[in-house]
């Protein structure tokens, strides 16, 4: 049997989505980046000649973790309901993420602001605040980033802008902010488990 006989000659191939595809590349160039603040982290950790350490001031901040990793189940709800064209489903799952990540934030602005006030820990202080407020403030500008889209697409929903025929758009926004979930796992491991 040869190989043409084996191809169905109905089937066309169909481009994969520009939006996806140039999503991917973003994430692909962003992951090197983040490997590089991850490698400086893990390189400068346990180096400081001055206090305080990882051990002494950081708590492990669980709750704003959860909060960050279910905002990527709301934010595939909110894509599955859009499919459907469920507006008020997408609002709400929408509304849910932009929440979840805003608690996330918070936690971290509040984290920051305790290491700040209380225990005088700057990005100037020794190296693990210089390695540790880049490596983390390099993630939160990114849960910023998103947040922003998010509201962007939660006002879209609310206001009926946001229709089924956008679906592969939210796609695109989602997997932008499953990628920010994830590598929220990485900078947690490296920073609060094998960094203290």
């Amino acid at each position: 049997m040869s190989d043409a006989a084996a191809i169905p000659q109905n089937e066309t191939w169909i481009l994969p989505s520009r939006g996806i595809v140039g999503m991917a590349c973003l994430i692909t160039a962003e992951s090197a980046i983040f490997l590089i603040f991850v490698v400086a982290y893990l390189y400068y950790s346990g180096k400081s000649l001055t206090g305080p350490s990882p051990r002494e001031v950081l708590e492990l901040p669980i709750f704003t973790s959860i909060c960050l990793f279910s905002s990527s189940a709301t934010i595939h709800f909110a894509t599955s309901a859009l499919h459907r064209a469920a507006r008020g489903a997408t609002s709400l799952c929408l509304a849910a993420t932009v929440l979840l990540g805003a608690i996330f934030l918070g936690g971290t602005a509040n984290e920051w602001y305790h290491l700040m006030v209380y225990d005088h820990l700057t990005i100037q202080t020794n190296l693990f605040g210089t390695t540790f407020y880049s490596l983390v403030g390099l993630h939160a500008s990114h849960v910023i980033v998103g947040l922003i889209l998010l509201s962007l697409a939660l006002v879209f929903s609310l206001s009926g802008s946001l229709t089924r025929e956008h679906t592969s758009r939210l796609e695109v926004l989602a997997l932008y902010w499953h990628f920010v979930d994830a590598v929220w796992i990485v900078v947690f491991t490296v920073v609060y488990i094998v960094g203290r």
